[in-house]
């Protein structure tokens, strides 16, 4: 077995990369609360916002930012480009799939746990997908008990991520959900990667693929700019609070306008 090491930037990846998980499952909690004030095209809106919140920067950015502290002794390590643009599909996919199953049909507990079974599948099948566009001059290997266990770990995470997006709205519980989810993406994370075994080849050959700085960077960079672009539009938008006092405020005034029609109207003649 080769030497791998998951810190080779000490604890410079694995924080950064809990910060942005937190970063990306707080706002996606925000704009699941803005999504439960809404009805029709402008729920759908904020659930896929939140979906690449929680899908794209919570979990893809959060994985390959944890890549970037990887390393094997004795190869270089490349990524599949179309492979490693379809692992950050499938995260959004999957967790805009479940926020939407359990956001329109609310109170079901099947609901919640068929959602957080597909999510967690889902956010597995990215992780290892992930592993899979990574490319070495090695052979890879998994230890099947470890990887099953990280995938418990995603099912249970997504179950638990899909109940704080019905259940929380304030903001120090949105806070406080975030950091809890973050822990969970990067248990299941470093725990998938535990499961790893890598055997150098005898004699090593070209690594086909991107340099990680040559690829994963920018494309976090975009994911990470269209999380800003998101959190913006939520700090410009009115909270589930102001809207349901809109709500009520508009509903007086339409029973006072009635009132003042009917007391102006002619009484009827005997």
């Amino acid at each position: 077995m080769s030497a791998v090491n998951h810190f080779t930037h000490g604890p410079l990846t694995p924080v950064l990369a809990y910060v942005m998980s937190c970063v990306g499952a707080m706002l996606g909690l925000r704009l699941t609360a803005q999504a439960r004030a809404t009805r029709g095209a402008s729920r759908a809106r904020w659930l896929i916002g939140a979906a690449v919140s929680i899908g794209g920067t919570g979990i893809w950015v959060m994985h390959f930012i944890a890549m970037m502290g990887f390393g094997v002794e004795g190869t270089q390590i490349r990524y599949d480009v179309p492979l490693t643009a379809a692992s950050a599909v499938v995260a959004i996919l999957v967790v805009g799939t479940g926020l939407f199953l359990v956001s329109y049909v609310p109170g079901k507990v099947l609901a919640l746990l068929g959602g957080g079974l597909l999510t967690g599948l889902g956010v597995a099948s990215m992780h290892y997908l992930g592993m899979y566009a990574m490319n070495m001059s090695a052979h890879v290997s998994y230890d099947r008990v470890v990887v099953a266990t990280s995938v418990g770990i995603a099912v249970v995470a997504a179950t638990v991520a899909l109940w704080f997006t019905i259940r929380v709205k304030h903001p120090v519980a949105i806070v406080g959900a975030a950091l809890i989810m973050g822990v969970a993406v990067c248990g299941m994370h470093y725990t998938g990667m535990y499961a790893m075994r890598v055997k150098l080849h005898a004699e090593p050959g070209f690594v086909p693929g991107a340099d990680a700085l040559d690829f994963l960077v920018p494309l976090m960079t975009v994911v990470s700019l269209i999380t800003l672009t998101m959190l913006l539009m939520v700090i410009l938008s009115p909270s589930e609070e102001e809207l349901h006092e809109d709500a009520e405020l508009l509903a007086r005034l339409e029973l006072r306008r009635r009132a003042a029609q009917q007391a102006y109207l002619p009484s009827n003649p005997r």
